[in-house]
């Protein structure tokens, strides 16, 4: 039986939570991890920092459970180690089997969320890579190509070849275009 023993405002103070909880011999079976938290760390970078041991104890499976289901979301969350991605608006039974599944090492994922990832699978449009997502929501933010350079760490000739991919992928020639067309299929999040 799994038992409630912590809480976190933002993924710094889950880190140290996780690091408490294992001075103190109470192991920990799964973690819930939203992706917005407020002003502090994030829940993408909070469970990078968990999978890696960052907290100096075992990577306990982390389950993130959130409001927000765009194609980045989902993908930034895998790709940082989540064991599942529910969304908050799950019938609570089905909230309680995804962290029983996450407790005991499988994958829990919502039905939305796992049709997404089955449709950019079968999609055979070109999907966009990881960092092609991130520059794009930088883009739906207003920032200008060099202040997206600087935030990512490239250049702004490499910001400018991405968003001829990016355009080419999506069917669209024009910034407006790609920011309308990704927020409609799901691709990043609203500004």
């Amino acid at each position: 039986m799994l038992e409630y023993d912590a809480e976190a405002a933002d993924g710094a103070a889950a880190l140290a939570q996780l690091s408490r909880l294992h001075t103190l011999g109470e192991p920990v079976d799964v973690v819930l991890m939203d992706l917005q938290m407020g002003a502090g760390m994030d829940g993408v970078t909070a469970t990078e920092k968990i999978k890696a041991g960052a907290a100096g104890t075992p990577a306990p499976p982390v389950l993130i459970l959130t409001t927000y289901d765009s194609d980045a979301d989902i993908l930034a969350a895998v790709e940082a180690g989540a064991s599942g991605y529910m969304l908050k608006d799950a019938p609570p039974e089905h909230i309680r089997q995804a962290v029983l599944m996450a407790a005991s090492g499988h994958t829990a994922l919502a039905p939305e969320v796992a049709a997404r990832l089955m449709g950019r699978i079968r999609n055979p449009e070109p999907a966009l890579s990881g960092r092609e997502i991130e520059l794009l929501q930088l883009l739906a933010t207003g920032l200008p190509n060099r202040a997206i350079a600087r935030q990512l760490f490239i250049s702004e000739a490499t910001v400018k070849t991405h968003l001829v991919h990016i355009y080419g992928k999506l069917g669209v020639d024009n910034r407006t275009a790609a920011i309308s067309v990704a927020t409609q299929r799901r691709i990043i999040r609203p500004a």
